[in-house]
């Protein structure tokens, strides 16, 4: 079995502590969301703190948070999921080569760019000289990192963090909301199923998660499987691969207590998960996230936090149920994801 023995996330909600998310959603009027300003001083110095990036803290504070809740002195693997890694810090050496005429670089911009600079950094403050990987991925960079590290336990490995963080820079943003991919104007995030804009609403996070071969006390859930589905033909083949992954874990329909999907306000994109719900998964209490944390390449990671939460304290925000289906005890949770209209991937986790 794998546990996840402890989980942390920041993200534009309050979610650090699951019971300030329990008390109620921030909501939004606007067309990214960021990630919530945190009080970095408390695990930083100020001389840390002033030539990290965004990203690289709240990672940086993320792993310290989850870490120090597990009580694990020793890591034996550190991997990290990220779709576009140091975006701020990538601009940032790109801008000042081309303003110094590629003269006169400072080398912190460049170090801090490279995709695998968060798994570097945890590394170096946790003396962690074991395996140490980064998954970049357009669609499946926090799947793949939470392959990889189910693979490590299973080869002796008795700890592993994984972790999954992606940023995004004003300037990346106004790039690509031009292909229509992402929504337009200010939305209401608690109004996010309703907007007739076209495109997802955006969205930045950091996720981080202790796998460990033995449960702890305090542990939060256990993982079963987790599934990738690249470009599915219709419905009909991703109905067939939900029921050979439930099979394959001797898990019935019947026997999953919530469902909890990726909708992010996009028509074309929301489709899936309608049909899904209207077919394989109708009868099932269901929940979306996206609404609480944006769309972005490692967004399934929020939803992961989510669900070990919920399988922990058997209780969830009203806010995020999808339907009016209840049941009285969480046992088995299905997250489904998909991103771009192709990258569509299931995570099975028990109590």
């Amino acid at each position: 079995m794998i546990y996840i023995n402890a989980c942390s996330s920041i993200s534009s909600q309050k979610t650090l502590y699951y019971n300030e998310l329990l008390e109620g959603m921030i909501e939004y009027n606007t067309e990214l969301l960021q990630l919530l300003k945190i009080n970095y001083k408390k695990y930083l110095s100020s001389l840390e703190s002033r030539r990290m990036s965004k990203l690289l803290k709240s990672s940086i504070v993320c792993s310290d948070i989850v870490l120090n809740f597990s009580e694990i002195k020793k890591i034996d693997a550190i991997i990290i999921g990220t779709g576009l890694g140091m975006l701020s810090d990538t601009e940032i050496f790109l801008e000042r080569m081309i303003y110094d005429n590629e003269r006169y670089l400072t080398p912190t911009a460049f170090v801090q760019s490279t995709h695998n600079t968060i798994a570097a950094q945890i590394a170096l403050r946790t003396k962690c000289n074991s395996y140490n990987y980064t998954y970049v991925n357009k669609g499946f960079p926090f799947e793949l990192a939470l392959l990889d590290g189910i693979m490590q336990l299973s080869e002796g490995k008795k700890n592993v963090l994984v972790g999954g963080a992606d940023e995004m820079t004003k300037k990346y943003f106004d790039i690509i909301k031009k292909t229509g991919q992402w929504k337009v104007g200010d939305i209401k995030n608690t109004e996010l199923l309703h907007s007739q804009i076209p495109g997802a609403l955006r969205g930045e996070g950091v996720a981080f998660f202790v796998l460990s071969t033995k449960k702890h006390n305090n542990y939060f859930a256990k993982i079963r499987g987790v599934e990738m589905i690249y470009k599915p033909l219709d419905i009909n083949e991703i109905n067939k691969r939900i029921n050979d992954f439930l099979y394959n874990y001797s898990i019935e329909l019947s026997d999953i207590d919530l469902v909890i999907l990726g909708n992010n306000g996009d028509n074309i994109s929301d489709k899936i998960y309608n049909d899904l719900m209207t077919n394989i998964f109708s009868g099932i209490p269901a929940a979306y996230f996206k609404h609480l944390s944006g769309e972005y390449q490692t967004a399934v990671s929020f939803a992961l936090w989510l669900g070990s939460n919920i399988l922990k304290y058997q209780k969830y925000p009203s806010f995020i149920m999808l339907n009016n289906k209840k049941n009285k005890k969480i046992k088995n949770i299905i997250i489904y994801n998909q991103y771009l209209n192709s990258y569509n991937s299931l995570i099975l986790i028990t109590k």
